[in-house]
């Protein structure tokens, strides 16, 4: 239903101001611990600590995420979306994971039409580690904007 979309330069412009580039790893914010974290918000079993990685390998990884987590929102979403609201469930799937958004009430709201309740949902992802954590409540609030405006 949302196969003609493709996640255009707002919503990676989104993604990339909102992760920040690290050619080296880090560790998750939240826990100061893993999941350890390269590039524009890549993790996975691949990323360890004290890793290095080059710019055109950071681009690389963003694709193959990103791919990823448009994958996932074209099968999970049922309904039609604007190109925003698609740009904002990708970042969204992306940065909380395509199972926290498989399970959400977000997803669930936005499968039942009930668009302005699951613009509500985005800001309640605003925590790692069990704390609130300024960077994701502005990204969430980012990616609020960018579903609203459709």
């Amino acid at each position: 239903m949302n196969e003609e979309f493709t996640y255009d330069q707002s919503g990676l412009d989104l993604t990339e101001s909102s992760e920040g580039l690290r050619l080296t790893s880090y560790p998750d914010p939240g826990t100061g611990d893993e999941p350890w974290t390269i590039g524009w918000g890549h993790t996975g079993f691949d990323v360890g600590p004290n890793q290095t990685i080059t710019h055109e390998e950071a681009v690389e990884l963003l694709k193959a995420d990103m791919h990823h987590a448009e994958n996932a929102v074209k099968r999970l979403v049922t309904v039609q979306l604007t190109q925003g609201q698609y740009d904002a469930l990708v970042d969204f799937a992306f940065n909380c994971g395509v199972g926290n958004l498989h399970n959400s009430s977000l997803l669930r709201y936005v499968n039942e039409n009930r668009m302005e309740e699951a613009d509500e949902e985005f800001k309640k992802w605003n925590k790692g580690g069990g704390h609130v954590l300024a960077g994701l409540t502005a990204r969430r609030d980012k990616e609020a904007a960018l579903f609203a405006q459709g």
